[in-house]
């Protein structure tokens, strides 16, 4: 299943990546992080891990591990899920007149045959709200930094 949201924030892209990757201030912002976690020495780069306490529909519900997979400051950020949750989510930010147009996808997938890919169709439209209620967070807490 793929999911997209996007958002112009009125910040650089160097501002705006300043922020996303400060790892334990994304539940400030990411609706559905209740706490983030470093869980390698290295906090930046590819191979850096973080797990993350994820609700789903407002409950603390599972502990999620993701890896970096792709790392280009300050444009783009790969994360591949590594826990019940399998794919990838990606961070790109685009200059655009001034401002920086912040894009996020999720390609996911659970690992029950039918039963997953019908569990994430249902809940499709609720993550899009997610991802787009978290996006309005962060033009709010970029604005504010």
């Amino acid at each position: 299943m793929r999911v997209q949201a996007f958002r112009d924030l009125a910040a650089s892209p160097e501002r705006v990546w300043s922020s996303i990757e400060r790892w334990e201030e994304q539940s400030r912002w990411i609706r559905d992080a209740a706490w983030v976690r470093v869980l390698t020495p290295e906090r930046t780069g590819v191979g850096a891990r973080i797990e993350v306490l994820s609700r789903v529909l407002h409950v603390p519900l599972f502990t999620e591990q993701l890896e970096v997979v792709g790392w280009e400051p300050p444009r783009t950020v790969v994360m591949a899920h590594r826990s019940f949750v399998r794919g990838t989510g990606t961070w790109s930010l685009e200059r655009v007149d001034g401002s920086t147009r912040f894009s996020w996808t999720e390609e996911l997938s659970l690992p029950i045959p039918v039963l997953g890919e019908l569990a994430l169709l249902v809940y499709r439209p609720f993550l899009r709200r997610l991802m787009r209620r978290s996006l309005a967070s962060l033009q709010r807490l970029v604005a504010s930094t």
